[in-house]
This record gives C-alpha cells, sequence and structure tokens, in this order.
C-alpha cells in the first residue's frame, strides 16, 4: 500500500515539474518575441521622428524665430550665472588665478550683455513678429478722381497683407500638426521602454509643443480680428470710390450740358454773323468761356471751401505777377485786344520788334501771342528783303511796342505815294495834270470804297479830314522838282497798283516833248584851248 502511495506521489511531482517547465519555456520565448517585436518599433518610430524632424525643419521661419528665442533663454541663463560668479569673485578676490578668472567673466559678461541687446524683442514672446499682423496706418483719402488708382492699389494690398497672413497661420497649424505626431510617437517609445519619467529633450519637446499651440491660438484669433478690420477698411475705400464715381458721373453730365450749350451757341453764332474775322474772334470768345466754365465747375467740386480756392488763385497770381510776368502782361494783352477791338485776325498789321519792321496778316490771337504771316510789301522789299515767314509776336507787345493796324474796323485801303522828280524847265503844270490824272482814275474804285467806310467809321470816331481824293504836293529839290502824288488803295496789294501808276506816269511824261525825267546825270562842258604863238627868234631848237 505504501509502495503504491510512494509511486503515484512521484509520479504527480514529475507530472507538476514538467508542466512548470514548460510554462517557464513558453514565457521566456514570449519574452524575446516581446522584445524583438518592441526592438523593432522602437527602429520604426526613430525612422519617422527622423522624418518628422526633416518635415519640422522646413517651416525655416517659424523654427528659426523659436530657435533664436531659445538662444536668448540660454543666454540669458548664462549671463545669469556669470553676473552671479562675477559678483561672488569681487566680494572673495583673493588670489591671482581668482581676479584672472574675474576679468575673464566680466569680458564674457559684456560680450553676452550685448547679444541679450540683439535678442531682447524675443524676451516677451518667441513669435512677436510673426503674430504680429501687418500694420495698416496710412489709409488713403478718396478726395478726387486721382485717389481712385490709390484706393484700388490700396484695396489689393490689403488682399495681400490678408493672403500673407493666412498663409502664416496655415504654415503654423501645419507645423503644430507635425510636432503634435512627434509627442505621440514619444509617448509610444517611452511606453515601450517602460520609463515612469520623461528625459530632458523630450520635456523640452512637450515645451516647444505648448509654445507653437499658444501661438496657433494667439493667430488664429488675431486673425479672425484682423479680418474684421481689414474688411471695414476695404468696405470705407469701397465706399469713398462709389461716392467718387458717382461725382464723376455727375460732373460728365454736367460738362456734357455745357457742351451742348457751347457748341448750339457756335452753331447760332455762325447762322447770324457771316463776316469770317467777326465769327472767328465770336468762335474764340466762345471756346475760353467754354473752358473758363469747365474749369470753375471742377474747382467748385473738388474744393470743399470756397475760400481755398480764393487763396489759391491768391497765390496763383501773386507767383504769375511775379515769376511769370510776360505771360502774365500777355494774358492781359490778349484781354485787351479781345475786348478793345483793336486787333482782328485777318487784319494786317505792322510790328516793330527788336530793331526790325514785320508786315503781315493775323491768322491766329492765342492767350499768349499773336501769330502773323509775314506778306510781300514795300517794308519786304526795302528792309527785309524777305516774307512768308510766321511771325510770333506777344500779346504784352500791345503795352511796350508800336503795332499799326492797316485794315481796322470796315476801314480796308491805306494811303500810298509815289514820287517823281522832272527837271526845271519842263512844264510842271503839266506834269502835276497827267499824275492827278492818272492816280485819279486807277485809285476811284478804292476812293469810293474809304468814302463810304469813313462814314460808318463816324459813328465810333471823330474825324475831321475825309478827304479821299487823290493829293499831289511839289517839291523843290537841288536836282529839280518832285511831283508827290498819293492815292487810296487796297491795303493787302499795295506793290500791285503802285507798279502800275508808276509805269503809266512814266509813259505818259516820255510822250510828252516839254517834261523831261530828272534823274542823277553829269554835264561835261568843253571849252576850245588857246593857239600858241609861233617861235620867237630866240629859241633854240
Amino acid at each position: 500500500m505504501k509502495r503504491v502511495f510512494l509511486f503515484v506521489f512521484f509520479i504527480t511531482c514529475a507530472l507538476v515539474a514538467q508542466d512548470v517547465t514548460e510554462e517557464k519555456l513558453t514565457a521566456g520565448e514570449n519574452t524575446l518575441v516581446q522584445e524583438k517585436q518592441n526592438k523593432k518599433a522602437s527602429s520604426d518610430y526613430l525612422v519617422a521622428l527622423e522624418e518628422l524632424e526633416q518635415e519640422i525643419s522646413k517651416e525655416k521661419v517659424w523654427m528659426k524665430s523659436y530657435a533664436s528665442y531659445m538662444t536668448f533663454l540660454e543666454v540669458r541663463e548664462s549671463l545669469k550665472q556669470i553676473r552671479k560668479r562675477v559678483n561672488y569673485l569681487k566680494k572673495k578676490g583673493e588670489t591671482q588665478s581668482e581676479e584672472d578668472e574675474l576679468n575673464a567673466l566680466m569680458s564674457k559678461e559684456k560680450i553676452l550683455a550685448s547679444q541679450i541687446e540683439k535678442l531682447k524683442e524675443k524676451d516677451s514672446a518667441p513669435f512677436s513678429k510673426l503674430l504680429t499682423p501687418p500694420n495698416i496706418d496710412d489709409i488713403p483719402a478718396i478726395d478726387n478722381p486721382f485717389d481712385l488708382f490709390a484706393g484700388i492699389s490700396f484695396i489689393k494690398s490689403l488682399q495681400i497683407y490678408s493672403d500673407d497672413y493666412a498663409k502664416r497661420k496655415e504654415q503654423l497649424s501645419d507645423l503644430v500638426k507635425l510636432l503634435r505626431k512627434e509627442q505621440e510617437i514619444y509617448k509610444k517609445l517611452i511606453a515601450i521602454k517602460n520609463k515612469n519619467h520623461f528625459d530632458y529633450d523630450v520635456i523640452a519637446k512637450f515645451k516647444q509643443l505648448e509654445r507653437f499651440e499658444t501661438a496657433l491660438d494667439t493667430i488664429i484669433v488675431t486673425e479672425e480680428v484682423y479680418q474684421k478690420r481689414l474688411e471695414i477698411i476695404e468696405f470705407n475705400i469701397n465706399k469713398d470710390i462709389q461716392k467718387q464715381v458717382w461725382r464723376i458721373g455727375n460732373i460728365g453730365i454736367v460738362i456734357l450740358f455745357v457742351l451742348i450749350f457751347f457748341f448750339l451757341l457756335k452753331l447760332i453764332v455762325k447762322k447770324y454773323i457771316t463776316d469770317n474775322e467777326r465769327f472767328y474772334m465770336a468762335n474764340k470768345i466762345i471756346t475760353f468761356l467754354n473752358v473758363t466754365l469747365i474749369i470753375l465747375i471742377l474747382f467748385f467740386n473738388y474744393i470743399e471751401n470756397v475760400s481755398y480756392l480764393v487763396t489759391i488763385l491768391g497765390f496763383a497770381s501773386a507767383g504769375i505777377a511775379i515769376a511769370m510776368k510776360d505771360w502774365f502782361m500777355s494774358i492781359l494783352g490778349w484781354l485787351v485786344i479781345v475786348v478793345g477791338g483793336s486787333i482782328h485776325v485777318g487784319d494786317r498789321i505792322r510790328v516793330d520788334m527788336d530793331g526790325m519792321v514785320y508786315v503781315g496778316d493775323v491768322m491766329d490771337i492765342s492767350l499768349l501771342r499773336i501769330t502773323i504771316l509775314e506778306d510781300i510789301t514795300l517794308t519786304s522789299v526795302i528792309n527785309n528783303r524777305r516774307a512768308g515767314r510766321i511771325i510770333f509776336i506777344p500779346n504784352n507787345y500791345v503795352f511796350t511796342r508800336m503795332i499799326a493796324n492797316y485794315t481796322h474796323s470796315t476801314l480796308k485801303t491805306v494811303w500810298d505815294g509815289i514820287q517823281i522828280t522832272i527837271t526845271f524847265d519842263s512844264n510842271h503844270k503839266k506834269a502835276i495834270h497827267l499824275v492827278k490824272e492818272i492816280a485819279k482814275k486807277y485809285s476811284k474804285g478804292y476812293t469810293d470804297i474809304t468814302r463810304k467806310q469813313l462814314n460808318k467809321l463816324r459813328n465810333q470816331y471823330s474825324l475831321k479830314n475825309t478827304n479821299v481824293e487823290p493829293r499831289i504836293f511839289t517839291f523843290i529839290e537841288s536836282n529839280g522838282i518832285t511831283i508827290d502824288a498819293w492815292y487810296l488803295t487796297n491795303a493787302y496789294a499795295t506793290l500791285t497798283l503802285r507798279s502800275i501808276i508808276s509805269l503809266e506816269i512814266v509813259d505818259a511824261f516820255n510822250a510828252e516833248d516839254d517834261i523831261t525825267i530828272a534823274y542823277p546825270t553829269q554835264m561835261l562842258h568843253m571849252e576850245k584851248a588857246a593857239k600858241k604863238p609861233p617861235f620867237s627868234a630866240d629859241e633854240s631848237v
């Protein structure tokens, strides 16, 4: 019985030992498998961390700013320790080595202090510049049409600012996502290693994530406020632009009405004024009034205070009077010419300029000058020997120079004269009669026209001597009797009639036997020489 009991006992113990051994073997195998899995997972996590670090390093703007902030903290801590050591050595300072150490630390303290000044802006926050949106203080005022371009450009600038700030937020958001993934991987690595505490580097990474998350919350809130501000500014600018466009439209309608009015006025003037010269001058005055009215409309629309206009005009007048005296005087001269009516377009005038005499027809009277076309006249023949030039005469010459008008008002004729000299023994009475008849014959038409024109001028001027018949004057000269004949001729064709009358007088005098034209001659008186007496007897041969 005892043997059977012992046998069963030993069999049972053997079976239990076998089970325990198998369990130990299984546990060991499981541990090895787990270690292999953990090692592989750690390797995979490290690879993932390297990839994340590469992605994180791409966000250079934010990471550089954070690195500058960390550098500032390190420099500040180092400076704190150095100053603490310097204070200790200053109090102690017994040995030479301590004095050398003190000098070295003081030099290092100066260097670190200068670095602290450069990094001082990083003291309060690591991303102060990046979190601060672009400043928008210089908001343009849309007060005139030229400011419309500035307003449109400013709206585009606001959009650029908004997009830039949104891009910053998006970059920071992506960076925070990467840092969160990095933090999860670090937690998994710590769990695999069965650690109850984090390493210093891991703690620094976690603090880094906290700072970036705080910056992300800040930039999200700031962006909302910034966007609202940009929307308000853009709304106000668009409102001002709309106001200016509306004002331009109203001004355009008014100016269009003014242009149509003056255009119709020109048509009426053209219909009822048949004289080309008067129509030209009336057209000039209407154009001047049209331009002046448009300028006044623009001034009164874009100058809020009318007193500004008076001030501007006062300064402008003073400036013109001082710095642009000639222009100012030319404008006054233009007013005198236009209002006084002394010179009109188409008139033939004579102007003395810088020692030269110019005779021509007025082509244009502008605000600053008179333009004349030089014609072939007696002045051109005798003095200038040139003609056909365009002469520009400043309007201020009406105050300082002599300007003669040959065709003022309705008067289109001038007196012209011809001189011819006959000898003393000629029949001067016949010669005077012939000259007078020839002058009457060829100037009769101009005489009748002038008589009518002078009668019209009596309403404007006091005319005493209105004799228009040809006039003959005689003068005794050293070489004969000079007959001076004056007659009326067309102001625009004096040389033509002068040539005709001159030849007629010469032909008439040559046909008469008792009239001789005097011209420079020389008379040589010859006397016969007296006969010499014959040789005397005492003359030797």
